[in-house]
């Protein structure tokens, strides 16, 4: 479940009779607890609880529905309870119906309430469903609740019109949702003069089925687009209710007044939802939920699209805020100095190009606005009229709904900002009339050129109808200057790897990168946004910064887009290394991303930003060095690409054995069985075999291994025979003129590759979320596929090499990964690792290092990969000789530990470097005489 269907849950559950002996099973559910786990609980089977009417879920919570006024006593119980302890619960929760009460007990937070305030409660019991908390939700979960409430009207009122449901009108539809939103949000703020205004005309005028409720809001929006001095003589009159509206406009209320026909259930969503308090609305967290209302695809992820302010501000902050709030620092109480930093930030664009909701946007205003409230407050002019227009919050967007939102979620910020920093009284009177003027876009931005929406000049955008809210779609004019500022680029826009990417999103990238480079369609699709950045910032003062997944900063990306963004004159002006962009989906589902920002006029020190988790939450490391590089190293610009030997001197890595064999080489134990061979044909045609999984996860899996000598008998063989004949068909029928060629030899696979004493390998995709790479030994008469690499019968020092920290975080840059998980390279990853000439020495302690490692994997057989290297339960003698053998290693580089990736990172780099110069010097020169 997520929040929004946990919250809705929960309120459901407040609003029926209170159930002592039901509650912590209906609350369970609530939480999305399946309910076969509930009938075993129910049943006491699986209830360790030791407390009368409590219910105990191991490593969740401890539940107990108590007597009246006794709250207080049953949770102190719930917490010295040795059941508690025992089955390790994260929280414990007491209530008598009145009021609840509510521990965390990690934390010791606790929360107390009247049981039907629950409701506003829910976002601190949000871990209980996998949910990492977040504080504005925990704080303030009235963003979730209203999502609730309007997706529940939303789809109600699809299903009774389903016309509004087609193309063609769901652009109305989310005009209207808009329109509600702010109805909402006016009456608790008193734009509407009057308390509840809207939903109270609404509950007095409306029918209780609902069949004229589309006409009272057709009406009070018609009042909302007529000015006050015309009402008089406007036909047909406004009802006598209607006209205490007042005149908005703003392209808002413009156009079609027509509402969608009710329900009586429409009606009452539509009412609970205007009971909540809309004036705590948070338009940073508001309008990317809610966005998920309108989207079919992505409602059923509803209230997961959130992303937390503290991660927009990693790319708000480097980019121009901390320079702001610096230069506030120095000016003190001096006035002038005050008074130019309050006209620069005046002149201070902010430009999302993939802007969604706005959520970029709106957090840039309101930090903007914090700086010079401040500014006035130290020049005593605290009420003065903000400097910082709207129309500077620049945005393009792809779908409607969400620019219509992000220009409503700018409107609310600025009314909230006005409010905080001169009060209620000058905040209203400035309000309405809304502005006119659009500063979204509704547009590909991949297809517009950013120079229309920020001219350098900041002239131009002209509106074609005078209508903030119903841009059309081609429309990329704008009326308002700002000669003399500066551009901040910025954003989070859509990742899509080449392999997901539209017909019409690789023309995209086409028209932006095909005259650059031939190898193009390799790039994610966010590339475009880097790329057109790039090409904006050489033309006009603009510095940028997006996320993006980490994959345009590792393996075959670096070389294609970084030198085309290098080759416009910008570098890297700050980054942030790889961390988790998390929103509130279940279990955290967040992506790995990092933060790079562009300048072309940097002179002052790059930044570079890492994050460590140090057992108390993240920590932020914070770096500043002279350059770096396109894999977000400190160093100069350098593109490591594949080698097909090794650079330094290890063992030679190969490809292990691709079949090419229709699932006829292949064999599964039973498969093996099913043969009906002798012991000394068994000896003579199975090997054991590994892939990754196989290798990781202890996986059993054969092959027909069949030497040229022994196929005449291989073939006598009535089980194997089919097999062999099978081979050969599929490889004749194959398109593959490689394949067909093999068919000769369809008793064997591509390569027929085996050690002679051992094989090292390593598979070729892992998780990223072992501490060290999968790799290890296998014996002579086992050999691998495809899906991992071999050093066939190398010196153990290898397998020391790879199993270290070094080597991880080399892979981990340079070659790339298959969604969050490494992909290793022999040519890309194992070739290019710089290891410095080792001595005789060297290799016998890193034989001996590896020889621990693998002696401490046998202490816990039949343990698998898998089970070693789970991240938290990783055994101590396994993770010592891990740590041995990288400090045996990392002495050989620098003569001690390194003290962290960063640190590992630029001495490979400057060790790749310094060899891949040695290597070119050595290369003989190709002779310039005529040829003979």
């Amino acid at each position: 479940m997520n929040a929004v269907e946990i919250e809705s849950a929960i309120s459901d559950l407040t609003l029926e009779p209170f159930d002592a002996a039901d509650f912590p099973f209906t609350f369970l559910a609530a939480f999305g607890n399946k309910e076969t786990a509930l009938k075993r609980l129910r049943a006491g089977n699986n209830n360790a609880s030791d407390i009368p009417g409590g219910v105990l879920l191991r490593s969740n919570i401890h539940i107990a529905a108590c007597e009246p006024g006794s709250v207080g006593e049953t949770l102190k119980a719930l917490r010295t309870s040795p059941a508690t302890t025992k089955a390790k619960a994260k929280f414990i929760l007491a209530t008598d119906g009145q009021t609840l009460e509510a521990e965390e007990l990690i934390t010791g937070e606790t929360i107390a309430c009247d049981y039907t305030d629950f409701p506003n409660h829910f976002g601190f019991l949000l871990p209980l469903a996998g949910i990492s908390t977040i504080k504005e939700i925990k704080d303030n979960p009235i963003d979730v609740r209203a999502t609730s409430r309007l997706n529940k009207l939303y789809v109600e009122l699809l299903n009774e019109n389903p016309d509004w449901a087609k193309a063609e009108r769901r652009a109305d539809m989310n005009h209207f949702m808009a329109r509600l939103v702010f109805c909402f949000f006016a009456e608790d703020t008193d734009i509407f003069r009057g308390d509840s205004l809207f939903t109270r005309t609404m509950e007095r005028y409306s029918e209780r089925e609902g069949s004229n409720t589309h006409q009272v809001l057709s009406e009070i929006f018609r009042a909302m687009n007529i000015k006050d001095v015309e009402r008089a003589i406007t036909q047909p009159r406004l009802p006598s209710w209607a006209s205490s509206f007042p005149y908005v406009n703003g392209g808002l209320f413009s156009g079609s007044t027509e509402v969608p026909r009710f329900t009586r259930m429409a009606r009452t969503y539509l009412l609970h939802a205007g009971n909540l308090n809309w004036k705590k609305i948070n338009p940073d967290i508001f309008g990317s939920m809610i966005q998920a209302v309108a989207d079919d695809e992505e409602r059923g992820a509803l209230g997961m699209h959130y992303t937390s302010v503290p991660n927009i501000l990693k790319v708000l902050n480097p980019l121009f805020l901390d320079d702001l709030r610096a230069q506030l620092e120095a000016a003190g109480d001096n006035k002038a100095k005050l008074l130019n930093l309050r006209k620069r930030i005046a002149r201070i664009r902010v430009f999302d190009p993939a802007c969604g909701s706005g959520n970029f946007l709106v957090i840039a205003y309101k930090q903007m606005r914090e700086i010079e409230a401040e500014i006035n407050r130290r020049r005593s002019e605290a009420h003065n009229r903000s400097e910082i227009p709207l129309t500077n919050f620049r945005g393009i967007e792809l779908r409607d709904f969400p620019a219509e939102i992000a220009r409503l979620a700018l409107i609310i910020a600025e009314f909230q900002c006005d409010v905080l920093y001169r009060g209620q009284q000058d905040a209203l009177a400035e309000f309405l009339p809304l502005n006119a003027q659009n500063w979204i876009i509704c547009h590909n931005a991949l297809q517009l050129d950013w120079l229309s929406v920020c001219p350098p000049a900041g002239t131009g955008v002209k509106l074609a109808n005078d209508d903030l809210f119903n841009t059309a779609l081609d429309q990329t004019e704008i009326d308002f200057a700002n000669e003399g500022g500066e551009t901040y680029i910025c954003g989070n826009p859509p990742y899509l790897g080449s392999t997901w990417q539209t017909d019409e999103q690789k023309a995209d990238l086409e028209a932006i990168f095909a005259f650059r480079t031939k190898n193009w369609k390799s790039l994610d699709y966010v590339a475009g946004w880097f790329m057109k950045a790039a090409d904006y910032g050489s033309k006009t003062k603009a510095k940028s910064a997006f996320v993006s997944t980490n994959s345009i900063c590792q393996g075959q990306q670096v070389p294609i887009l970084w030198p085309q963004i290098f080759a416009t004159g910008h570098e890297i002006s700050f980054a942030h290394t790889s961390f988790k962009w998390t929103n509130l989906a279940s279990y955290n589902a967040g992506v790995t991303v990092v933060i790079v920002g562009l300048s072309s006029q940097s002179k002052t020190p790059a930044h570079l930003y890492s994050i460590a988790n140090s057992g108390k939450g993240d920590v932020v490391d914070v770096k500043e060095v002279e350059s770096i590089n396109a894999y977000l190293v400190p160093g100069t610009n350098v593109l490591v690409e594949k080698s097909s030997r090794p650079l330094s001197r290890q063992s030679e890595m190969s490809f292990g054995n691709k079949p090419v064999d229709g699932g006829n080489l292949l064999l599964s134990r039973d498969e093996v069985d099913a043969l009906g061979l002798t012991l000394k044909q068994h000896e003579r045609f199975i090997r054991r075999i590994y892939g990754s999984s196989e290798f990781i996860r202890g996986l059993e899996r054969y092959c027909l291994w069949i030497e040229d000598c022994n196929l005449e008998e291989a073939m006598s063989i009535e089980t194997i025979r089919p097999r062999i004949e099978n081979v050969r068909a599929m490889r004749l029928a194959s398109r593959d003129s490689g394949a067909n060629e093999m068919a000769a030899r369809a008793h064997q696979m591509r390569e027929m590759k085996i050690a002679q004493k051992w094989t090292i390998t390593v598979p070729r995709t892992s998780s990223e979320n072992r501490p060290f790479l999968p790799n290890g030994l296998i014996d002579s008469r086992s050999t691998v596929t495809s899906e991992a690499f071999a050093l066939y019968d190398a010196p153990l020092w290898n397998m020391a090499l790879i199993a270290s920290r070094l080597h991880l975080v080399w892979i981990g840059t340079i070659c790339g990964k298959l969604k969050t998980d490494f992909r290793y390279s022999n040519t890309v990853g194992w070739n290019t690792f710089p290891v410095p000439l080792l001595t005789e020495q060297n290799k016998a302690d890193l034989t001996a290092c590896a020889e621990n490692i693998l002696l401490a994997r046998e202490a816990h057989f039949p343990a698998t990969i898998a089970d070693l290297y789970a991240q938290d339960v990783m055994p101590d003698n396994l993770r010592h000789a891990h740590e041995r053998n990288d400090e045996v290693l990392e002495r050989v580089y620098i003569g001690r530990r390194f003290k962290n990736d960063t640190e590992r990172l630029e001495k490979l780099f400057d060790l790749y470097t310094k060899m891949t110069a040695d290597t070119a010097k050595a290369s003989p020169k190709k002779s310039r005489g005529k040829m003979a």
